[in-house]
């Protein structure tokens, strides 16, 4: 028995694995990226429908269904309040900056605190951090302000919304950004 299922070939056992399925509320909200076999899953038990379709097909002995790459909940799922701003996370923050130094434009590896937290800046604070190659943050800001170390901001700090982080990542997936660019989804960088 593979990775995705009963019946499907290795070759698709390995799709289903590194492929992802953009998941929208029933307001077409994108609540979150999923792998392909838990978007299979919502579809074949009525609890979404497929709304954009990968072109391959998942085959079992008794049935066959399109493997979807955008699926839509049937039913509206209301989010909670706490879940609706996202932590600050190393990973959160590279997605929400591309992966790109907020000093020089270069590629993060990094996150930086604008203000040290040894100068009083807030730890895991959306409008402190910024993505940071290593050369910014490590060579030449150290634990100094931007000001001190010589250095200016290529863009200023935001707090997304989850539906931002879910489309910035999304966007990083060749055909979910074809899709957002032809559904006029704004995150489709």
């Amino acid at each position: 028995m593979s990775a995705c299922g009963a019946g499907v070939a290795p070759l698709m056992a390995i799709h289903c694995r590194m492929a992802s399925c953009l998941l929208l509320n029933a307001t077409w909200e994108p609540l979150v990226l999923l792998p392909v076999r838990r978007g299979i899953q919502l579809v074949l038990a009525d609890r979404a429908h497929a709304v954009e379709v990968r072109g391959s097909v998942f085959r079992s002995e008794f049935m066959s269904i399109e493997v979807p790459i955008v699926a839509a909940l049937n039913e509206y799922v209301r989010i909670p309040e706490s879940m609706c701003t996202p932590a600050a996370s190393r990973s959160n923050v590279l997605v929400r900056d591309d992966n790109r130094c907020g000093y020089c434009g270069d590629k993060a590896q990094t996150i930086d605190h604008i203000v040290p937290t040894s100068r009083g800046g807030a730890a895991r604070d959306w409008r402190n951090v910024i993505a940071a190659c290593h050369r910014c943050n490590v060579t030449v800001k150290q634990d100094r302000t931007p000001e001190e170390a010589g250095l200016s901001l290529v863009r200023q700090p935001f707090v997304p919304t989850r539906s931002d982080l879910v489309l910035a990542r999304a966007s990083q997936h060749s055909e979910l950004r074809a899709w957002m660019r032809r559904s006029g989804f704004a995150s489709a960088a």
